[in-house]
């Protein structure tokens, strides 16, 4: 969902400074404004005019709602698909669309684990290979696939080979892009 929404910080919480990855603290009775609500985390503007990225877990510091998953679209759906459905809950905190959509996502792979559950193997680029944002997607990548009822062990790498390009984003994206 796209907004932009004035906030007051209501406690310290934890950020990531965009582009660089960089952590930071945004303080309690900063105002912000929160200009990308995409995938349960937020994209905030700063008083400094500076980007930061702001967990789901920590809505509340920025008078969001917590986002509760819902178990009910879970059921009945295979894990692979559950698993992708995940990985377009994951957005570049500067691009309104998912990473799957970007063509960000080069490979998921389940394989089963011998006492049980899956191992899920995902190997996914940046649209910029300078991007300090790779770790902080990886995190996220990871944290939400070990979230699908199934998968026991998540291996998330980022990869530069073969770079990416505007040719990889799907019909959708570029339309929601205007590129189309």
């Amino acid at each position: 969902m796209q907004m932009r929404k004035e906030t007051t910080i209501t406690r310290d919480v934890d950020a990531r400074e965009i582009p660089s990855g960089t952590p930071i603290t945004l303080r309690a009775g900063d105002s912000v404004v929160i200009t990308q609500s995409l995938g349960g985390s937020y994209t905030v503007m700063t008083p400094v005019g500076f980007l930061a990225r702001v967990d789901g877990k920590d809505a509340d510091a920025i008078g969001e709602p917590v986002a509760v998953p819902d178990a009910a679209a879970q059921e009945g759906k295979p894990t692979e698909e559950l698993a992708w459905d995940q990985l377009r809950t994951c957005y570049d905190p500067e691009i309104p669309v998912n990473i799957v959509d970007l063509g960000l996502v080069y490979s998921c792979v389940l394989t089963p684990l011998p006492d049980g559950g899956n191992r899920i193997e995902v190997k996914f680029t940046l649209t910029a290979p300078g991007c300090g944002m790779g770790d902080v997607l990886r995190d996220d990548i990871r944290g939400k696939l070990l979230t699908v009822p199934g998968i026991r062990e998540a291996d998330v790498q980022v990869v530069f080979d073969p770079p990416w390009s505007l040719q990889m984003m799907s019909e959708a994206a570029k339309l929601q892009l205007g590129m189309m």
